[in-house]
């Protein structure tokens, strides 16, 4: 049997071994001749769309909210009424803060100069002061904002992304600039969130060709005409609003890239493929590909093994087990007695065994049938195991007879045992359609000798179940 289910099983590993490596290995050739087609004519031009809808949904964000600054009532109201009472524009640009989750917020008045922030006015900015040259470039730009990346007038230990908005009274004069920053740090974080999902180098220049946003771990040089390969291409970059091109690196993979201005921010969103990188997911896709066949592999042979298993402890148990009551059977009790004397000769300890028998079984089948009959050792055999431990064996010997065979039991413990099992029946009844059944139990207890065989063991029981019958029967006797 076992032998045979090792055949089977390994039949079966081979088959699906060589299915699962010729599909996954025909999939990776097929799909490594057409990388490149696919890079350059469709995934690299779609990435880059998804980048830039994105970038649109996650970097315009702040824009929007300088623009309802800047067009806010309340802040054009308060500058034109001569900004009394300062805390009412620094509650304000609290709560723009808290609100959307900026670093900062900002409102620089035109008439006093002073730059209000949500920790107060914090200075007053000045023509004669380098940092504050871009107020007074955004009090003389046409456009309405612009994106300044710049020291942090609140905190000159951090860089931020500042949205630079222009504030017009009613009558369109220039009154001020209000804006929002934001922090460096979380731009790049959105860009290494954009590249390790699209798997991609993805940055910003602009129209200058200076590189002005990068990924946290990319090195590469402040000009896009200095950058190695990317050189080659540069001029065609700057020159429109889209592109895609292609260029050799200098580690001789080929470099597809897809170039597009963003207008609001007048930069250009560069995005960069390697080929060998889709190659690189082709190789994963074969790695999940083999790792996912061994998967589904291992799952069928642990169903082959239970079903097997199943199979098999099916076929043992109508070897070893009674059909109606779910019993052992002689077969099994003989293994059982022989295990437990052979170990009783190193560990010596008491073995009882209690001979069990219906009383005029015979009446009820007679008078309720056959089908009752079997109800009824059934009904026995449960109420039986429910009194016994399980290191205790029950067996139905034949016809209406159980024997139990208790293992480290003192004859003594043998016949509480017993009689708790025979009272138990006397309550007893078991329900046959609208019937109730009610028998009782002859019992013939003994223990066990050493070195005795079995059929000496059981002599000694059944003589005492048979003198339990002429007593009058249920009731048990312990064998001389």
């Amino acid at each position: 049997m076992y032998r045979r289910k090792f055949i089977f099983i390994s039949a079966l590993t081979a088959l699906m071994i060589i299915g699962f490596m010729a599909t996954s290995l025909t999939s990776y050739f097929v799909a490594r001749d057409s990388l490149s087609r696919n890079i350059s004519e469709q995934m690299l031009p779609l990435t880059s769309d998804n980048i830039y809808s994105e970038i649109q949904r996650d970097l315009l964000r702040p824009i929007l909210i300088s623009s309802v600054m800047a067009t806010d009532t309340f802040v054009r109201d308060w500058a034109l009424s001569g900004e009394e009472d300062s805390l009412r524009i620094i509650a304000y640009l609290t709560e723009i803060q808290q609100q959307y989750d900026t670093i900062t917020a900002f409102y620089v008045s035109e008439t006093t100069r002073q730059y209000y922030h949500p920790t107060g006015v914090i200075k007053t900015v000045s023509e004669h002061d380098a940092d504050d040259a871009w107020y007074f470039r955004v009090s003389t730009m046409r456009q309405p904002f612009e994106v300044n990346v710049d020291t942090d007038t609140a905190d000159r230990s951090r860089v931020s992304i500042f949205i630079n908005y222009r504030v017009l009274d009613y009558n369109g004069r220039y009154i001020g600039a209000t804006g929002v920053g934001l922090s460096v740090a979380a731009v790049t974080g959105l860009i290494d969130t954009y590249q390790q999902r699209y798997n991609r180098s993805i940055y910003f220049v602009d129209r200058q060709g200076n590189v002005t946003l990068t990924g946290s771990n990319d090195e590469r040089h402040n000009r896009l005409q200095e950058q190695p390969g990317v050189s080659q291409v540069a001029t065609q970059i700057l020159s429109s609003p889209s592109a895609s091109l292609n260029y050799t690196a200098v580690n001789g993979h080929s470099m597809f890239l897809n170039s597009r201005l963003v207008p609001e921010f007048d930069w250009y969103l560069i995005v960069e493929q390697d080929s060998s990188g889709g190659e690189a997911r082709i190789n994963n896709t074969l790695t999940l590909n083999l790792l996912l066949s061994a998967a589904i592999m291992a799952l069928v042979l642990v169903i082959a093994h239970f079903t097997l298993r199943s199979y098999q402890k099916r076929l043992e148990d109508m070897a070893t087990k009674d059909r109606l009551t779910g019993v052992a059977n002689r077969h099994l009790f003989e293994m059982i007695f022989d295990h437990l004397t052979r170990n009783t000769q190193r560990y010596p300890r008491p073995i009882s065994l209690i001979s069990i028998d219906i009383d005029h079984f015979k009446q009820v089948n007679d008078t309720h049938g056959h089908q009752a009959g079997d109800l009824v050792l059934q009904g026995i055999s449960t109420l039986i195991k429910q009194h016994i431990r399980e290191s205790d064996t029950i067996c139905r010997w034949g016809g209406e007879e159980f024997v139990l065979l208790l293992d480290n039991c003192p004859i003594e413990d043998a016949m509480l045992r017993a009689e708790r099992i025979r009272e138990a029946m006397r309550k007893h009844s078991i329900a046959f359609g609208k019937t109730s059944i009610k028998v009782t139990l002859s019992m013939g207890v003994t223990d066990y000798r050493q070195g005795e065989a079995l059929e000496m063991f059981l002599a000694r029981a059944d003589a005492a179940l048979y003198e339990a019958k002429e007593n009058g029967r249920d009731c048990i006797v312990q064998a001389d």
